[in-house]
Formats: structure tokens, sequence, C-alpha cells
């Protein structure tokens, strides 16, 4: 269990926290909360083959899809964590 939670404070520490100046405890916790929200449900992690934890697999695009491929970024934390989604 070290091993894995070692690798989650090295993310937090380099996505988050070495770049976010913290005001005081309640800022701490809503950036904690969104940085897990983020790390759960949209960060792609290398060892799930670029899938995030709690949400499925990403399909393969096809080639009639690519073709016409729209990104939509979405901002957290005032622009500190970003989250891309293809547009429908």
């Amino acid at each position: 269990m070290n091993a894995v939670m070692e690798r989650w404070v090295k993310s937090l520490r380099g996505e988050l926290l070495d770049r976010t100046l913290i005001w005081n405890e309640a800022h701490l916790r809503h950036a904690l909360r969104e940085y897990e929200q983020h790390y759960n449900q949209h960060r792609a992690h290398r060892s799930l083959a670029a899938a995030a934890p709690l949400r499925a697999r990403p399909q393969p695009l096809g080639t009639d899809r690519s073709e016409r491929l729209a990104v939509l970024r979405r901002d957290r934390l005032g622009g500190v964590l970003h989250e891309y989604r293809h547009a429908a």
C-alpha cells in the first residue's frame, strides 16, 4: 500500500500542490477534493491503458469520427487542471 500512496502523493505534488498557493485549511480541502475527483474520474492512468479508475475504457475512434473530431476543454481549480473530452 505504501507504493500506491507514494505514487498518489507524488502525482498530487507535481500536478497540484507545486503549482498552487494554498490560503487556508478550507482552501486545501477544496483543492484536494477537486484533485481526487480529477484523479479518479478523468486522469488517464498508464496501468489502465489510458483509462480513469472510475470510468469505462474509451472506445477507439473509427475513421469517420476521427476526420471531424472536436475536443472540448474544461478547466478545474482555476486552470491548474485541464480535462479534455470529445465533442458530440
